[in-house]
């Protein structure tokens, strides 16, 4: 697929923040855990859910699709025999699988992951923290190969605030009978969502939104539970950066607010001009949401370099949109992506449509603004934070711009195309 976009027109009208891609793929790992039916609500339609649905079915899982509700009954037993591995090989998130089927067998074998391609991405914090709880992996050229002789609880010290590693150790602990302790844990947005859905099951957690977790660990879980996905940060910010650079009017609602103070900090001093209106509480009863609204600004750079940190920092997945909202400030943007060898590196794509970017190396850039995008035709990165913001950029260049192998953006974004016709930018979506 590609997307065909005339560029240079401001953007007007409103906009609902999407579920949570990142959310909504833990939710599915966890389902793996209950031994009821789990029916789970708002989940966005997007390539990532799409592939890790194909999953659960090879195994076993009987999956009802109904518009954005999916629900999720278990077999009497899983088969790992029948895996769909090309499936299982497109997602990094199948590696959220080994938490829950450690409860299911005491040795098997998953296909290595794959998705987004910016460099090596360490599986260790995964294998050190499930390691505690007794649990021996291998990393093979194509697989992993679990095993262990029985599970006991653990106190987890992760000497990475990993997401994916968090949410691997929350699903171990939640069914060993007894206290387990996750320390350094991440708690990001995902984390927070996958808490409150093991808490829906019954499992005891305390210290939610910290970086201590307190699990208590229930022996068995069967549960019929419906649950709903909160809103998600980075859809958020895609509209934020691409209100921004076609210095539009626009109003981004039901933004999960907790996980863009400090990225809405940063643009305050970039003298964008926006409003922050309270808007509830997300169905979880976790996430706190705004309305945002912004107006055409004229923006400065930056002082100080920008970095990710884990939550409460700047989140790893709204750096590189700084990276295209450089394009249009005044002076030097100084952007310090340390997480990943090669992702700075995709930043440079945005000199096809005018940009003046300066790699320093593979992790710091620097981007001198403001320049006038112009219209080019580029083949999406294979990560998809970076082939969203060459789409953000081509709907601020002028002219017929093309975006090839949009496969990238379909992972993680839902109905982007028609979603951004609705604030009038012209843009068309066509398969080849």
């Amino acid at each position: 697929m590609s997307f065909i976009i005339e560029g240079g027109k401001p953007l007007s009208g409103r906009v609902e923040t999407s579920r949570s891609k990142n959310g909504a793929v833990a939710l599915l790992a966890a389902s793996l855990l209950n031994k009821g039916t789990t029916t789970l609500k708002r989940v966005p339609q997007i390539e990532e859910v799409n592939r890790l649905i194909e999953v659960l079915e090879s195994i076993g899982m009987k999956v009802e699709r109904d518009g954005s509700t999916i629900t999720l009954t278990p077999p009497t037993s899983y088969s790992l025999e029948t895996i769909n591995k090309a499936a299982a090989t497109r997602t990094r998130s199948i590696l959220m699988f080994i938490g829950p089927l450690i409860h299911h067998f005491n040795s098997f074998d998953l296909p290595q992951s794959g998705g987004c391609n910016f460099g090596t991405r360490t599986v260790r914090p995964h294998l050190w923290a499930l390691q505690r709880f007794g649990v021996a992996i291998d990393a093979l050229t194509d697989s992993f190969h679990v095993n262990h002789n029985g599970l006991s609880p653990a106190t987890i010290i992760l000497e990475e605030s990993s997401d994916t590693a968090t949410e691997n150790a929350l699903f171990a602990a939640a069914l060993i009978p007894g206290t387990s302790v996750i320390k350094y844990a991440s708690a990001n947005y995902q984390v927070q969502e996958i808490c409150g859905f093991l808490r829906a099951l019954g499992v005891k957690i305390d210290g939610v939104g910290t970086t201590t977790l307190v699990v208590t660990g229930a022996r068995d879980i069967a549960i019929d539970v419906e649950y709903t996905v909160a809103q998600d940060p980075t859809d958020a910010m895609f509209f934020l950066a691409s209100g921004i650079v076609t210095k539009s009017d626009l109003s981004i609602l039901h933004a999960p607010i907790e996980f863009l103070e400090i990225e809405l900090a940063v643009l305050e001093k970039m003298r964008l001009t926006f409003s922050v209106t309270d808007a509830g509480v997300s169905e979880n009863g976790i996430t706190k949401l705004a309305d945002i609204h912004i107006e055409p600004s004229e923006l400065i750079a930056f002082p100080e370099k920008i970095h990710a940190r884990p939550y409460p920092g700047l989140n790893i997945d709204n750096l590189p949109f700084f990276a295209v909202i450089g394009t249009v400030a005044s002076g030097m943007t100084f952007i310090h992506d340390w997480t990943f060898e090669k992702r700075a590196i995709y930043y440079t794509e945005l000199d096809r449509l005018g940009a003046d970017t300066r790699l320093m190396d593979p992790h710091r850039i620097q981007i001198v603004g403001p320049t006038h995008l112009r219209a080019a035709e580029i083949i999406c990165p294979p990560a998809l934070r970076p082939a969203t913001i060459i789409l953000v950029a081509m709907l601020a260049a002028s002219g017929r711009s093309t975006l090839r192998n949009v496969y990238s953006i379909n992972r993680g974004y839902e109905d982007i195309v028609a979603r951004l016709q609705k604030l009038g930018a012209s843009i068309e979506a066509h398969t080849t």
